[in-house]
């Protein structure tokens, strides 16, 4: 495990050890998208870690999913970013901020415009979502025009670079977990006839085409892409092709230079060691519910470079201290991960 602590090279920056926070809705931003004056301090306690992603932040109004979640497209958001990339920076961390755009998993009560949701194809995901009134069924999204696809790359781009600007040493763009990208990427989200739908290239091309975008606009080092090989949740089925795609989309991507992918895996272990054959840069994994015995396996076998983790480093600001000591962790309280004040947010005990 001695080999979790020592520095790492990561894009253009040397990290202090080989353990990524991973990114995680909090909604603790103000109503406008503007960080809340709680997130500097809750990312500044977690700046031991070699690098925190920060939690998915919304690239445009039409990209909004949830109640209180950050953006990073205005100067009042660029503004309230910088403050927490400060804090961040002065504890010696480094903090890449994740891009998601939500696509059809939003509401229009939650959304500043309250406009119906956008997606690849006009199909709700069949579940429910927490909005001001409480919990409402999903509409069915807009299927988005060509236009519409021309300007969400657009607003990936603009919001890249208003991250850099706001002080984040690079971004993720959010390519998991049932949001836009993957709605693009699962033939039940997507089925459209165009060069967006149908074959495996054209279902990756909005992805690639995004991801392009950013490289251009900050710079491939400080690029990173998130990754959900198989997730079946909220509506997405990537099918038989689906392990087909990625390969063909982590090789895509591996031309562009990359920092980062970034894969939550869920258990296909022969696509995992494909993703690493494919991929010349770092990989970061994630396997949800890791036991605290298994850190550091995936490194140790030379599967990854870093390792992310979520929940644990939520309850437990001095994640790595706790590790390094082999102290017992903080139980995390889930009913304080979404909204609210401090509780659950800054006030998890360091050992100090």
């Amino acid at each position: 495990m001695s080999r979790l602590f020592t520095p790492v090279k990561l894009g253009p920056y040397i990290l202090s050890n080989h353990l990524v926070m991973a990114p995680m809705t909090r909604s603790r931003a103000n109503f406008d998208g503007t960080p809340g004056s709680l997130m500097g301090d809750y990312y500044a306690q977690r700046a031991s870690m070699g690098l925190i992603i920060a939690e998915g932040t919304q690239p445009s109004a039409d990209g909004q999913g949830y109640l209180m979640t950050p953006g990073i497209y205005t100067e009042a958001h660029i503004a309230g970013w910088k403050k927490v990339t400060d804090a961040v920076h002065r504890q010696g961390g480094r903090i890449f901020i994740q891009l998601m755009h939500a696509g059809r998993m939003s509401h229009p009560e939650n959304t500043p415009h309250h406009r119906q949701g956008v997606a690849p194809s006009a199909i709700a995901p069949g579940t429910q979502m927490f909005t001001p009134h409480g919990m409402q069924d999903i509409p069915v999204p807009r299927e988005m025009t060509a236009e519409d696809i021309r300007q969400t790359v657009n607003d990936f781009r603009l919001a890249a670079r208003c991250a850099i600007e706001a002080g984040a040493d690079g971004v993720e763009i959010h390519g998991a977990n049932a949001y836009l990208i993957q709605q693009f990427l699962a033939p039940s989200s997507n089925t459209r006839t165009d060069e967006y739908g149908g074959s495996v290239e054209n279902r990756a091309r909005f992805a690639i085409e995004v991801a392009t975008a950013v490289a251009e606009a900050v710079g491939a080092e400080k690029t990173g892409i998130r990754l959900s090989p198989g997730t079946a949740m909220w509506g997405i089925d990537e099918g038989e092709q689906g392990p087909e795609l990625y390969r063909y989309l982590v090789a895509e991507l591996n031309k562009l230079g990359l920092a980062y992918v970034h894969v939550m895996h869920l258990g296909n272990e022969s696509l995992l060691k494909d993703i690493r054959r494919l991929w010349s840069q770092s990989l970061i994994v994630n396997r949800p519910g890791r036991a605290r015995e298994d850190i550091g396996s995936d490194i140790a076998s030379g599967m990854t470079e870093l390792e992310s983790y979520g929940q644990m480093v939520l309850a437990n600001p001095d994640f790595i201290t706790r590790l390094q000591t082999q102290s017992p962790m903080n139980p995390a309280d889930h009913t304080t991960y979404f909204g609210g004040n401090e509780a659950g947010y800054t006030d998890y005990p360091s050992l100090a």
